[in-house]
Formats: C-alpha cells, sequence, structure tokens
C-alpha cells in the first residue's frame, strides 16, 4: 500500500482521516517490511522465515540479496570452489548453521567465515579438500560441531582448529589421514570440549600408545576409531578391550568393525578382529599395563598417601555427586569421614595411609542431582611394602657386587701368577743342559752319516769300534721277567762292552744297554 493511495482513501462517515504523524508512522513499518530493504529470497532458494535452502541451484558463492537474519543456510550440490575471504558478500549476524557439503571446494583461506562470526554448526563434508591449513577456523569462536568427512584430506596443521575453544564435535571419517590427530588432546592448540572425534575408516596403522593415556576418560569415551587399517598388536588390543570392558559407545556399537591386519607371508595380509577372546595370544601383563598406563590401576605403597580421581565423563561441578565404593562393599562418601578414608566433592578420593587389606577394586559412582544419570568407573589398587622391596633389593646388589669383587680378585691373582713368578736362572740353565744333552745323545747314535762322507778324525775315533745288536731270543722260555736273552757266541762281548763303559757315566751306560739303538764298542 503506498502512501499516495492512503490519501486518496475517501473519508467515511464516523471515521477520522488520517493526519501526517499516524502516515509517517505507517511509511516506517511498510519501509521496515518492505523485502527490498533488508533483502528477500532469490529465485534460485527456497525460503521459511529464517531458514533458506539454494540447494542444486549451480551457485559459485552465497547469493548477496538474502535475509539478513536468517540463521541456516543450505549451500549443497552446487559448484563452489574456492572459499575466499568475500565469498559471503554480506555479514550474517545470526546464522548459526552453514551447509555447504557437496561441492567442489579444495581451498578454504583466511577469513572466509569473518562474514559469520555466530556459526555453531559447520557442515565441508563430501567435497574436495587435501589439507587443512592453520587458523582457517579462528573467527568461529562459538563454533561446536565441523563436519569434514569424506573428503581427501591427509594432513592436519596441528594449529587447523586453534582458537574454537567451544568445538564438542569434529568429523574426519572418510579421509586419508596416516597418524592421530593428538595435537587435537594435548599441547598448545588442545580442544578442552571436545567429546566427540571420528576418524572412522582413515589409514591410520596404529595408535600413540604412549601419548593416549594423557587424554582425559570423559573424552577418551567419544573417540571412534573404527575401520583403520591396524596393525595386529597386543596395545593396541588391550586399549579396545578395555574400552570394551568400560562399555564405550564407540566401541560396543562398532565392535565388528575393529580389524587389523597381520602379515601371513607371501606378501599377504590375513584381516583378524580386534575384539575376540584370545586374540594372538597377548598376556594379561600386557593388557594390565595399558589398564596402568590409563590411570585405571593405581600402585600404592604402605604408609604413603595416594590420591585416585573418578575420571567420569561427567564434570565435577555442582550438579554432579561422587561416591565411592570400596572392595568390602563400604560406601565413601564426600561427608562420611572412615578410618584413613575421604571423599571431595570432585570425585577425588584420598587413602592417607594404605594398608594391605585395603587394595582391591574401588568403583566410583557419578550422577546428577536428579539421579536420572550416572555412571560408574572401576579402579583397581594394588598396595605393596616398599621398604621390603628396598632390603631385598640391597641385598641382592650386595651378593651381586661381592661376587663380582671375587672374580676381579680372581684374574689379578692368575695374571700375577702367570708374568710376575720368578724363575731362578740356574734351574733355567741346567734344564735346558739336561734336555739338549738328551737329544743330541739320541740324534747322534741315530743319524744314518755315510762313511765316505766322514772326517778323517772321525773315521780315526771309529776304526776301532763295532756295533753289536741284541735281539732277544726265539725262544720264550729261556727269558723271563723281559730280560734279554744273548747269543752264546756274543756273551763274552757284550760282557767285555759292559766292564769298559763303567768309566762312563749312568745316563750314557743305561742309554747303551737298554736302548734299541746301536752298541759301539772299542776294538
Amino acid at each position: 500500500m503506498s502512501l499516495r493511495l492512503l490519501l486518496a482513501l475517501p473519508t467515511l462517515p464516523g471515521v477520522a482521516r488520517p493526519g501526517c504523524r499516524e502516515l509517517l508512522c505507517l511509511l516506517v513499518v511498510t519501509v521496515a517490511v518492505s523485502p527490498g530493504a533488508s533483502g528477500a529470497c532469490p529465485t534460485a532458494c527456497i525460503c521459511a522465515t529464517d531458514i533458506v535452502s539454494c540447494t542444486n541451484k549451480n551457485l559459485s558463492k552465497v547469493p548477496g540479496n538474502l535475509f539478513r537474519l536468517i540463521k541456516r543456510l543450505d549451500l549443497s550440490y552446487n559448484r563452489i570452489g574456492l572459499l575466499e575471504s568475500e565469498w559471503i558478500p554480506v555479514s550474517f549476524v545470526k546464522l548459526n548453521t552453514l551447509v555447504i557439503r557437496h561441492n567442489n571446494i579444495t581451498s578454504i583461506s583466511a577469513g572466509s567465515f569473518s562474514t559469520a562470526p555466530n556459526l555453531k554448526c559447520l557442515d565441508l563434508s563430501s567435497n574436495k579438500l587435501k589439507t587443512v591449513k592453520s587458523a582457517v577456523f579462528q573467527e568461529l569462536r562459538d563454533l561446536e560441531v565441523l563436519l569434514l568427512y569424506n573428503n581427501h584430506i591427509s594432513y592436519l596443521d596441528p594449529s587447523a582448529f586453534g582458537g574454537l575453544s567451544q568445538l564438542q564435535k569434529l568429523y574426519l571419517s572418510g579421509n586419508f589421514l596416516t597418524q592421530f590427530p593428538m595435537d587435537l588432546y594435548v599441547g598448545r592448540f588442545k580442544l578442552a570440549k571436545l567429546m566427540f572425534l571420528d576418524i572412522s575408516y582413515n589409514r591410520i596403522p596404529s595408535i600413540p600408545m604412549h601419548h593416549i593415556n594423557l587424554v582425559p576418560g570423559k573424552q577418551l569415551r567419544g573417540i571412534y576409531l573404527h575401520g583403520n587399517p591396524f596393525i595386529c598388536d597386543c596395545s593396541l588390543y588391550s586399549l579396545l578391550i578395555f574400552w570394551y570392558r568400560r562399555r564405550f559407545s564407540s566401541v560396543m556399537d562398532f565392535k565388528n568393525d575393529y580389524t587389523c591386519r597381520q602379515w601371513s607371508g607371501s606378501r599377504q595380509f590375513s584381516q583378524l578382529l580386534l575384539l575376540q577372546d584370545s586374540f594372538m595370544n597377548c598376556s594379561d601383563s600386557i593388557v594390565n599395563g595399558s589398564f596402568r598406563a590409563l590411570g585405571f590401576i593405581h600402585e600404592a605403597q604402605v604408609g604413603e598417601r595416594l590420591v585416585v580421581h573418578c575420571d567420569s565423563s561427567k564434570p565435577g561441578d555442582g550438579n554432579t555427586d561422587f561416591i565411592w565404593v570400596a572392595p568390602d562393599n563400604r560406601l565413601l562418601e564426600p561427608e562420611k569421614e572412615m578410618e584413613n578414608f575421604h571423599v571431595f566433592y570432585n570425585g577425588s578420593l584420598v587413602i592417607e595411609s594404605p594398608r594391605f587389606e585395603d587394595a582391591g577394586v574401588y568403583s566410583c559412582i557419578a550422577m546428577n542431582r536428579q539421579r536420572l544419570l550416572n555412571e560408574t568407573v572401576d579402579v583397581t589398587i594394588n598396595v605393596s611394602n616398599f621398604t621390603v622391596n628396598r632390603s631385598h633389593a640391597h641385598e641382592a646388589f650386595n651378593t651381586a657386587f661381592t661376587t663380582l669383587a671375587a672374580c676381579v680378585a680372581s684374574i689379578i691373582l692368575v695374571l700375577l701368577y702367570l708374568y710376575l713368578t720368578p724363575c731362578p736362572c740356574k734351574c733355567k740353565t741346567k734344564r735346558q743342559k739336561t734336555v739338549l744333552n738328551q737329544s743330541s745323545a739320541h740324534s747322534s747314535i741315530l743319524s744314518p752319516v755315510p762313511a765316505g762322507e766322514a772326517s778323517a778324525e772321525e773315521r780315526k775315533a771309529g776304526a776301532g769300534k763295532r756295533v753289536v745288536f741284541l735281539e732277544p731270543l726265539k725262544d720264550s722260555a729261556a727269558g723271563q721277567n723281559g730280560k734279554v736273552r744273548l747269543l752264546a757266541s756274543e756273551a763274552a762281548l757284550a760282557e767285555g762292552i759292559l766292564k769298559s763303559a763303567r768309566a762312563k757315566s749312568d745316563s750314557d751306560s743305561v742309554n747303551s744297554v737298554f736302548s734299541d739303538t746301536p752298541f759301539v764298542a772299542s776294538s
């Protein structure tokens, strides 16, 4: 209705003609509701109050004449390729949901969402993103849900999600990630409120077990890992079986989707179900070791104060009550002192002076004030005596040290005996002389020197000597006790030889008579 039409209206009986003031108010209202003043619904879109859907309309950017106060905008199935700083031409201060799935987005520039700073849900799924660079979402301080599944993402910058302090859900399923995004939970850019992370069906072969224990329990239960090509490992099995025992929905709902690859020879891998009994014969010590690393098995010493936290998904604020149940089924409550137990309002259990009988499984029950939601966390506490263990270790060390010292002393004594024991020169010379005499006597008798090659003096000295061979008689009865019986013709000759040899040394005579070597007798 225009102002000219209002002025042309006839005056009805009993009805006052509108004045200038009333006409001015009507004009203001008309301008406020005019479509051209605050945007309109484009012909390519469907509008419903504060919801606009522009799906499958071959758009490359956001239409500029949209209603400025919309809260949800759907741009799915278009041909948007690059998200630059001006791809949203106008500011949408009340826009809280932006859906851009199934486009051709390959890159996101810094400042792409500066005109929509109050987004709470951003859907970038089913695009062609390969990397997520640093600080591309830094303007979205209130973002709670971010969907990046079914892209080609192979790398996440550690600061890619920096500044998203309110982010609670992150979907990264169906990408090409090869590493677990640990920067989301530890470090400078960690997301303290992230309670849901879906990294299923990526290319992650292993989980950093030495860092996963740093993730709080309330965040662990929201990590979905199924569908990854894990390498079979007992540590991974212990982690997943621990989640299964705690009834994490990420494992309970996708139990059969957790598989691993095991080398089976011939350059082939075989697929195994991870959550099965007697997986790879993994020992209980490995499983318990993982539980201990995750903070659900505590080692206490007799007499030393122990603090155990209730690592539940429910926050320890004024709306949550905590109760501990001891191994003997005693209830441990915050305002109830029992012996050396004390429970704080944040759920922490303190054992002032642990004893051997305090060991066992403790259950922490967290519930809201309405008693409608509750959660139970089991913690195992082992108590040992450090003093006794230390004394045993000290005794073992003393024994080992004594044995080592004895071995070293023995080696030193042997070396001293071998290399530093003195040997008199006279004894050594005498032994060498005796050995030489014996060897020379045998060699001189046995060496066959031809008569033609002997010197004149040797021939002269040996001219009056004869060689006599002693042979045993064939008649064995004549020789008794091993004595050699001589022939009759040789008896007198042998007797003369023995008499002439008396002047010689005993050793020479014995060698001449009782050896098998020939005798040399003087003529």
